[in-house]
């Protein structure tokens, strides 16, 4: 490679780089290469001193760049030699020579030490101190840069020297040196985040000053000459317009544009100021006249959107009307640019771009017509229209119909089956929208059926496509049959038989069975009989396939089926047959035979039989209720026969449990009051030995106090007040009371009832005092604008047991469903939350229960409040040895962390936090918490494992910037053996502590970056150096990670 002759310097050098990509990276050939490496980097040194023959210098840089990049790790003795022999290559006099060593330095920079990076840092910055600017300050600067963007979080600790010396460097007049101070800027924001907090503002102030910087053009004579066209520029060349090939200043606002947009990315707790003063700027910018400017610009807005918090709405009018005429620009980079900024801000704020409407439709129109545009020109435009529809009531696009329908259609028949499969995802979108199901609306679909019908049909018969334009014209398919089957006439049972015919197809059956639970579910009552008898067997085989996506859809769909085609659920059309057979009169299917069937299987049990299901002594006894309904004649008669059964010693306990269930289910729609006897016998089964039969007499009791409310009530509250023995019992049979009665019934009660709960608020036994609590949370809800504040009212008890009912209260009145106490509750929430600084600890643990409830049912309770609770919160992940304590067991000594539960609580929160409130959290504060949970008890590091995977994916630069704290936890997790004599299950949580450990790694590898990091590579070499752990991480591969795909509820 060092000789004269070109030819072989060139054949040589090809074949050393050859020779360096093939290199086995693993352990297991690490001798090969440390020692192929070592001979080649010596003579690579050597070469890059021969300053008389340039050629060989390029050479030498550029396959140290490739081993550097590729082999860092096994060059580690030679990192040191490297760095003294790259530095004086940055002030050659050959520009290719400089960048090839700043390109070189950056590849050693993830590899090397602390101490050499130090080194390398601290050379920069000496040069940059040396007098004014010379030639070679560009070189630093863009050295700099480079390392800073590999060197990670290690930049940190450099930036307050770093910073003022680029932020003068930016005064001067030299375009190409501000883009190098720019690209500085943008490393030490992404690296750096928090450390850069504070230089942000003077970083975003030189870029707001920079973005506008175009001294050679004039753009308010342009904005003028604009304003006095007469509207139609589609023959205009923006591009064309100026030129000069010497302007450098176009690369200086492209930099800084960039720089923002990683200010934009990185700090989420800016927003309200950046939406204040970047955001109208980057809207003014929209006008730029370099394309690949502009692009970036639009790149930078899109960031700001995908931030999360709503933009203003003031700022939608301006940024249309900065847009729509490049919506019809020649320029198709522009055009998509565009597109997909209003495709996010369509996200941000749905419903905003409705009244704009008539002038973002032409450029839609025009962009599916052009025939000139590119294929990705017509998929951005078609995905952009379909977040449109999705994101905007249906009556503002009624009126557009008629331009819009026709380029969709022509799309749909496009040859290109990736524009025909987005364009029938926006048909099927159009279909919901011109008849939605949900509103009624007046809009005439007559007009359009026959061309929507027809062209997705064309796509729905072809066999020879692409499977996803078939998926997509199946359920296109499946939505214009739903909406608007009942004016397709004679096509709709061919069209049905089609469907069938794809639900027999392996291919496309989990779309079909999709499909299919899409037509059932429609108001318009489609005609499924024909297909009936032969889709619903098939449908039941795949509830016996592997595939755990076509078995839910099959329930899903059957379930959909039994519910809308016949009278409605199975039970309840047991319970009609029922009803109808014995109105019959019908010899041998009197009420008394029938009773008998029902109720036999329960006399004649026997042991050698199998047991029968609990589930079916409470569906019978909804049979029986239902023959009592209608025959009121016999109901005295059974019931009295039913109080005998229950009360007798001979009868069984089936028999026994049946009869007890059977009485409450009739009580629930007969007042029994003038049964005497009833009280006492369902009073005497809570003394039952058998559990299940204590079970039915607290749920019997319920049902028959709802019947018999005047009645019953006192009885069941005098019960509950003077039998504390069975009190738990009691609670339940209220419980059902609450949930099961009329607001307005329980009205003349409720002083009653609530003095009773609060009088057993504070029992010793847990398990009642969580009774009490889902006792008073269903009762709040009944009345919430009067109780809850009472419920307030009990959180300033001096009784420690009461806070935690009253905690525990709040907590069952946050349900996933939209109620009245909603907005109340939103108001006062914050007073319950305080009990996170409760000197109890029990008291805090139910609050993190009750605040875990609430930020994965109703996260909008809570998301303001953040700030002041977070603190509270982590506080509790803390170890606090003042709550451990040994406890002798005979000559043993057992270790008790009465903190554990409470710090559980804490970190199930944190997780229900990353699904529901990830944008209110500071990702390095939560980082530096859950660090501590990787090295506490089993349960805990279980839970924090999944985090940590979950994170890796969510926020990969801030979990990169962490990676030397997060790998020694996981290091120690999946060596750590267990003690030998150990039993069973100390074996098996190590086995899945490990395995869960692994998950976490592999999600940290998957991030782009962290192969570059010694600490990492090493402990990645160490699992693949080692069989078992090898054998477990290859296990883990392409596990789900619990949360990813929907959240895990721990309330």
């Amino acid at each position: 490679m060092v000789s004269d002759k070109e030819q072989l310097r060139d054949i040589s050098s090809m074949g050393l780089k050859t020779v360096i990509a093939e290199l086995p990276p693993t352990s297991s050939g690490m001798s090969l290469t440390a020692s192929i490496c070592k001979k080649i980097t010596v003579q690579l040194i050597g070469a890059l001193g021969k300053q008389t023959d340039v050629s060989i210098q390029l050479e030498a840089l550029d396959i140290l760049s490739d081993m550097l990049a590729r082999l860092g790790g096994a060059l580690v003795d030679f990192h040191s030699s490297i760095l003294s022999s790259l530095l004086p290559q940055l002030t050659s006099s050959r520009l290719a020579v400089r960048k090839r060593s700043i390109i070189a330095l950056g590849n050693l920079v993830p590899s090397c030490s602390h101490a050499l990076f130090s080194q390398l840092m601290e050379h920069l910055l000496a040069e940059l101190s040396c007098g004014p600017p010379t030639s070679n300050t560009r070189t630093y600067i863009q050295c700099l840069a480079n390392a800073s963007q590999q060197g990670g979080h290690r930049v940190g600790e450099h930036l307050e020297k770093m910073v003022p010396k680029v932020v003068k460097l930016c005064s001067v007049e030299d375009d190409e040196l501000r883009e190098y101070c720019f690209q500085a800027f943008e490393a030490f924001i992404r690296r750096c985040p928090k450390e850069m907090s504070p230089h942000i503002d003077t970083v975003i102030k030189i870029c707001l000053t920079y973005i506008t910087y175009d001294p050679n053009y004039n753009y308010d004579a342009d904005d003028s000459a604009m304003e006095t066209e007469d509207g139609d520029d589609e023959e205009q060349e923006s591009d064309d317009e100026y030129s000069d090939d010497d302007d450098m200043s176009w690369k200086v606002r492209r930099s800084s544009v960039k720089c923002l947009e990683a200010v934009v990315s990185s700090r989420r707790d800016l927003l309200p100021d950046l939406y204040a003063s970047v955001c109208p700027v980057l809207v003014g910018r929209f006008k730029e006249r370099e394309e690949n400017v502009r692009t970036d610009i639009f790149l930078a807005f899109v960031a700001l959107l995908r931030q999360t918090r709503p933009l203003p709405g003031s700022q939608v009018p301006s940024v249309v009307k900065a847009l729509h005429k490049q919506l019809r620009e020649k320029s198709m980079k522009s055009r998509q640019g565009c597109f997909s900024l209003l495709s996010e801000l369509a996200g941000v704020l749905p419903g905003a771009m409705g009244e704009h409407l008539p002038v973002i439709v032409p450029g839609i129109v025009y962009s599916l017509y052009d025939k000139s545009a590119s294929s990705n020109m017509k998929i951005e435009t078609l995905s952009f229209l379909h977040i449109l529809l999705c994101s905007h009531t249906p009556d503002v696009f009624h009126p557009h119909f008629k331009v819009i329908l026709p380029p969709v259609v022509h799309c749909v028949n496009d040859p290109f089956y990736k524009i025909t499969s987005e364009a029938l995802l926006v048909m099927q979108q159009m279909v919901k929208v011109m008849r939605p199901l949900d509103t009624p609306s007046s809009f005439d679909t007559k007009p359009y059926v026959k061309d929507i019908f027809s062209s997705t049909l064309k796509r729905l018969q072809a066999t020879d496509i692409d499977q996803e334009v078939k998926e997509r014209a199946i359920s296109c398919m499946g939505h214009i049959v739903s909406h608007l089957g009942d004016q397709l006439g004679a096509d709709l049972q061919p069209t049905l038989q089609i469907l069938l015919e794809r639900l027999k197809n392996e291919i496309t059956r989990l779309t079909a069975v999709k499909t299919l639970t899409t037509v059932a579910q429609s108001f318009l009552k489609i005609d499924l009989r024909p297909i009936l008898p032969e889709s619903i067997p098939i449908m039941a085989t795949f509830l016996r396939k592997n595939q755990r996506a076509l078995r839910l859809g099959s329930l899903a769909a059957l379930n959909m089926i039994v519910t809308n085609y016949s009278d409605s659920g199975a039970l309840c059309s047991i319970l009609n047959f029922f009803q109808a057979v014995v109105a019959t009169k019908s010899t041998n299917l009197s009420f008394s035979d029938l009773m008998k069937a029902l109720t036999a299987p329960y006399y004649g049990t026997k042991s050698t039989e199998l047991p029968l299901h609990r589930q079916s002594y409470y569906s019978v006894a909804k049979c029986v209720a239902a023959l009592s309904s209608v025959c009121p004649k016999e109901t005295s008669g059974m019931v009295t026969n039913l109080i005998q059964e229950a009360k007798s010693t001979k009868s069984s306990e089936s028999v026994r449990i049946l009869s007890l269930l059977c009485l409450g289910e009739v009580g629930r729609s007969v007042n029994l009051g003038g049964h005497k006897e009833l009280k006492a016998v369902i009073m005497d089964s809570f003394s039952s030995p058998s559990e299940e039969v204590k079970s039915a007499a607290s749920c019997a009791l319920g049902n028959i106090c709802v019947g018999s409310l005047e009645e019953y009530l006192p009885f069941l509250l005098k019960e509950i007040s003077s039998q504390p023995k069975r009190q738990y019992l009691l609670l339940h049979s209220l419980k059902e009371v609450i949930s099961a009665s009329l607001p307005e019934s329980l009205k003349a009660h409720m002083e009653s009832i609530w003095a009773l709960l609060f009088k057993n608020c504070e029992c010793a036994e847990e398990g009642t005092r969580n009774v009490v609590a889902e006792c008073l949370g269903k009762l709040t809800l009944v009345h919430p604008s009067d109780l809850l504040p009472r419920l307030k009212k009990q959180l300033s008890s001096a009784s420690p047991h009461a806070r935690s009912t009253v905690v525990t209260a709040v907590k069952f009145t946050i349900v996933d469903q939209p109620m009245p106490i909603d907005s109340i509750l939103k108001g006062c929430i914050g007073d319950f939350l305080k009990t996170l600084q409760d000197p109890d600890l029990n008291v805090r643990r139910v609050a993190l229960v009750m605040f875990n409830s609430a930020a994965h049912n109703k996260p909008s309770l809570i998301r303001m409040l953040l700030p002041k609770v977070l603190p509270h919160l982590y506080n509790e992940t803390q170890i606090r040895k003042d709550l451990i304590r040994e406890v002798e067991m005979g000559p043993f000594k057992h270790t008790v962390d009465d903190g554990l539960d409470v710090r559980k609580a804490a970190f199930e929160c944190m997780y229900t936090l990353l699904d529901s409130c990830l944008d209110c959290l500071d990702i390095f504060e939560f980082l530096s918490h859950l660090e501590e949970g990787l090295k506490d008890h089993y349960d805990i590091r279980m839970l924090t494992f999944i985090m940590l995977a979950r994170l890796s994916t969510l926020c990969p630069a801030a979990v990169e910037q962490r990676l030397d704290r997060l790998v020694e936890p996981l290091r120690a997790t999946c060596t750590t053996k267990v003690k030998a004599g150990s039993v069973k299950q100390e074996f098996e949580k190590q086995e899945e502590l490990r395995r869960s450990a692994m998950r976490a790694v592999a999600a940290l590898l998957a991030i782009s970056e962290v192969g570059k990091s010694p600490i990492m590579a090493e402990f990645a070499n160490q699992i693949r150096s080692n069989t078992e752990m090898a054998s477990i991480f290859d296990s883990v591969q392409g596990d789900p990670i619990p949360g990813v795909t929907q959240p895990m509820d721990t309330s």
